[in-house]
Order: C-alpha cells, then sequence, then structure tokens
C-alpha cells in the first residue's frame, strides 16, 4: 500500500491539510476494503482466467468422450439416429442435442434422467456410436463456472459475488488515485531499481494497477450483467422499454399449432381448429442474460423425442399428429444457415417449439430459430440485429469479457486481467503483512476530523445508486468504521 504522498512547502496550509485527510481516508477505505475482497476477488480471477479455456481445457479433459476417434467417416448419419442411440444408451427423457461445430467432435445428446439430472451423452455422428456419457453436474468446467460465480453456495454466494464485482469498481478507482504521481517518479510505471522488501511488493502493486486496472474494472463492469439482483433489475427494465433482447428469443416463445385430432376424438366441427395455446412458463426463464451460452438443457424439457424418433414410447398427443421430427427441423435450420455447431432443444410438450440456438463467441453471430413442430414453419427468427441498445452494448461486453469477440488478442487481453488481478491480491497483501509490526494490525493511519470531499462523497452516493447491493454494503462498512473510530476515541479518552 502507497504511502501519503508528501506536501510541498508552497501548498496553503488548509488545502496541504485537506488534501493530505482525503488521501489518508481513501487509502483507508482501500485497504479495508481491499483485505476483505481479496480471497474472493482472487477466486474470480484463477476461476476467470480457466474458464476462458473451457473449450481447449474440456477437449483435453474429455477427449475420449468429446473427441472422434482418428479415421472416422466423415458422412454423418440422421440426428434422429444420434438420439436413438443416446435414448438406448442413457434411460431418460431427450432434451437437446448438440450438432458439432466441425468434423472433430462429437455430437451430444443432453437426456434428462427421472432424478432430474441431465446426463449428455456423446455420439460420433457417422456411426451412431456411443463415445461416453457425462453428468453435467460433475463437469470440471461446470464446476469452475459454478465456483466463478458462488453458485456453489447458492444465492447467498451470488450475492456475494456481486457485492466483491462491486467492492472491485470502488477499489480499482480508489487506487487509481492513490497511484496517481503527486510528483513522484519511482514505482509509477516500473519498479524502482533497487527496491527491495516492502518496497518491491508496493512498486508492483501499484504498477500492476497501472497497467492492468483499466481491463480489470471491464471486467467487473461486464461482469454486472450475471449478477443476481443488478442483472435481473436491468433486464427487466431494459425489456419494459424495448431496449434489451425481444421477446421471443428466450422469453415468451411462440407455440407450435397444434390440431384438435391429436386429443382424439371431437366433434367433426372441431377437428380442423386448433387447441388455445398453453400456458406452460417459459422454458427460457431465467437465463435471457445467458448470451454467451446456448440456451440451457432445462430451457426445452422435451416431452419424448418421440417427433424424432421411432424408438419412442410415449403416448403423448405430439405423438399423434404429423410432427416434422429432428432430422426435417435440423435440415430447415441448416437451410436457414445455420450450417455447424448449434443447439436444437426438442419441443416441450404438445404446443412446444424446435429452438434452434447459435451463440459463438461474436455477438453478430448470435442467432435463435423457433420452429414449429408440425408445420416447419419458421416462427421467429432473432439475431443481434434485433435485440435493443442496452441488450446488444450488454452482450457485447459480455463476449469480450469472455475472450470470444475479437478472438485470441481478445482473450489473451482478458488473461491478462485476471493475472493483474491475482497480482494485486498476491503484492497488496504481501506489502501490507511486510509493513506491519509483529503482532499489530496495522491498518492505514486515520486522524480524528478526516473527511471525503463532497466530488468523492458524490461519486459514492451515485455508484451506491447504480449498484444497490454495493450501496448497501457501503453504508454497513461507513457505519461500522464510524463505530470503531468512535470506540477508539473513546478509549483514548478514557
Amino acid at each position: 500500500m502507497p504511502h501519503p504522498a508528501p506536501t510541498t512547502a508552497t501548498s496553503p496550509p488548509d488545502q496541504t491539510l485537506s488534501a493530505s485527510a482525503f488521501y489518508r481516508r481513501i487509502w483507508h477505505w482501500h485497504f479495508f476494503a481491499g483485505l476483505v475482497c481479496v480471497p474472493f476477488a482472487f477466486l474470480l480471477a484463477l476461476t476467470g482466467a480457466l474458464y476462458l479455456f473451457h473449450d481447449q481445457i474440456d477437449d483435453a479433459v474429455y477427449a475420449n468422450q468429446l473427441i472422434r476417434p482418428a479415421g472416422s467417416a466423415t458422412t454423418p448419419l440422421p440426428p434422429a439416429q444420434w438420439i436413438d442411440a443416446a435414448s438406448k444408451a442413457q434411460p431418460g427423457r431427450p432434451t437437446a442435442l448438440y450438432v458439432p461445430k466441425d468434423e472433430r467432435h462429437a455430437a451430444q445428446i443432453d437426456v434428462a434422467t427421472p432424478a432430474g439430472a441431465v446426463q449428455q451423452v456423446f455420439v460420433d455422428p457417422s456411426d451412431a456410436k456411443v463415445l461416453g456419457t457425462l453428468a453435467e453436474s460433475a463437469r470440471l468446467m461446470t464446476f469452475v463456472k459454478n465456483l466463478h460465480s458462488l453458485t456453489v453456495a447458492g444465492t447467498a454466494g451470488n450475492v456475494v459475488i456481486e457485492i466483491v464485482a462491486g467492492w472491485i469498481i470502488v477499489l480499482m478507482l480508489t487506487g487509481a488515485y492513490l497511484w496517481w504521481p503527486r510528483g513522484r517518479k519511482g514505482g509509477v510505471v516500473s519498479i524502482r531499481p533497487g527496491a527491495r522488501g516492502r518496497a518491491w511488493w508496493r512498486d508492483l502493486h501499484a504498477v500492476t494497477g497501472a497497467f492492468g486496472g483499466v481491463i480489470i474494472l471491464f471486467l467487473a463492469l461486464t461482469g454486472m450483467p450475471w449478477s443476481v439482483f443488478w442483472g435481473q433489475q436491468v433486464n427487466q427494465w431494459a425489456g419494459r422499454h424495448g431496449l434489451g433482447v425481444p421477446d421471443g428469443m428466450w422469453r415468451n416463445v411462440p407455440r407450435s399449432t397444434l390440431p384438435s385430432t391429436a386429443l382424439g376424438d371431437v366433434p367433426w366441427t372441431l377437428e380442423q381448429q386448433p387447441v388455445p395455446a398453453s400456458a406452460d412458463k417459459d422454458p427460457h426463464a431465467g437465463h435471457h442474460m445467458d448470451a454467451a451460452r446456448p440456451a440451457p438443457a432445462a430451457a426445452s424439457t422435451a416431452t419424448s423425442a418421440s417427433a424424432s424418433t421411432s424408438t419412442s414410447t410415449s403416448t403423448s398427443a405430439s405423438t399423434a399428429t404429423s410432427a416434422i421430427g429432428v432430422d426435417k427441423a435440423i435440415a430447415i435450420a441448416r437451410e436457414a444457415g445455420m450450417t455447424h455447431g448449434f443447439k436444437l432443444a426438442l419441443p416441450r410438450g404438445d404446443r412446444g417449439v424446435y429452438s434452434a440456438v447459435r451463440m459463438p463467441g461474436q455477438l453478430d453471430g448470435q442467432r435463435v430459430l423457433h420452429i414449429d413442430q408440425y408445420s416447419g414453419r419458421i416462427l421467429m427468427d432473432i439475431g443481434a440485429d434485433r435485440i435493443g441498445a442496452v441488450g446488444r452494448v450488454t452482450q457485447w461486453g459480455v463476449s469480450v469479457h469472455q475472450g470470444g469477440e475479437y478472438g485470441w488478442p481478445n482473450l489473451l487481453m482478458m488473461l491478462l486481467g485476471c493475472l493483474a488481478l491475482m497480482t494485486l491480491c498476491v503484492s497488496g497483501v504481501t506489502a501490507w503483512w511486510k509493513r506491519r509490526p509483529a503482532g499489530s494490525f496495522a491498518a492505514p493511519p486515520r486522524r480524528h476530523g478526516d473527511r471525503l470531499m463532497a466530488g468523492a462523497l458524490a461519486i459514492a452516493i451515485i455508484a451506491g445508486i447504480v449498484f444497490p447491493l454495493l450501496g448497501a454494503s457501503m453504508l454497513l462498512a461507513a457505519a461500522a468504521d464510524y463505530g470503531w473510530s468512535l470506540r477508539t476515541r473513546v478509549r483514548t479518552m478514557a
């Protein structure tokens, strides 16, 4: 942690005192916020760095399941046969299949088990041979992702991560103020020659923040759309004002037109009348902000694979109608321009639709098609150009955050941000540890009467309003700080 900036002899006494007091106050808050956030910030940086390479890690760890054997034929069998093979290997309901992004990878079929879990079955497209199965929840990158968001700790974990992300923003801003040279040359953009011990760690902390702070700030801001409170509120506001993801992409998905004959014997006058649309819960609810991933398996909990395979034993109404089947649905998606690397969510119930979802790293390549499971008509075709201004900026930020928008340079830049954040965590704690006398906490000095300047206070209030959970935690921190200061003064006077 940097020492307070030296004052100059030419500064008016009141101005010097005010600047020094403000510096101490900023240092005080930066220190305590950093100390509390360090374990969570380090966790975010480490898991984020790993997840940037989730495709490469998956291919290495699960090569036997995800990668087709060398020398496999290149001509694929009809996708319905992939589902048929997966259904035989894994009892349950097929909910979605993933068309491989290239000839090297296997097809993936998601199967919902009776226990409610999702098993992923990997099939060689050329001969429908099952290469293996994996529990979705047991995959390494699923664990890393859940650890990154602290979903492993439930909603409380999500709240903690949202608060920490807000404080990382505060740390970057207060750190920039503390770093500002104020006439200093050493330890600003380079480590001072001959620096040893705490001075070396302090310089490393300052220089790392100088070069990596902007990237870290960007990562914190673009991570907010995933947050459990702020992200949800902003998304709802954007949706209400036509600035977010349009209806039909993830919410209010259109339904297939189901002939009345699917219900069995009905009066002749009603035979060709459509059944009223069901009011089933939106299959994509809760996932409309997950712009960098295909719609989740739960988004399309299919009644059965009966619409796409001859082996289903389902007796639902969908088997009583002329459903187009999965082969036709994929052909329609391909004719519409989705050639590879997309997910096909199978219909959910009799009124469900086939949803072809392509979510590459680049925003402009993202697209969703909803296809009537009976007529094959494309009910909705939504690309990135249909997304409102707020939603587009948000999803662009998410794509850059995950390192996919601009290829390898983008990915490496985000990796540098993660490494910089980990370096800040280690160097900050080490510099403090080396500064503290044995047996002392050695918090930055604070004197009675130190106040925040009006401008800084206004910025803090605005930040607290924009990010409510951050604001609430700032109020708690201020109350605790005031209480501790009051207790210290009382003990000193006693």
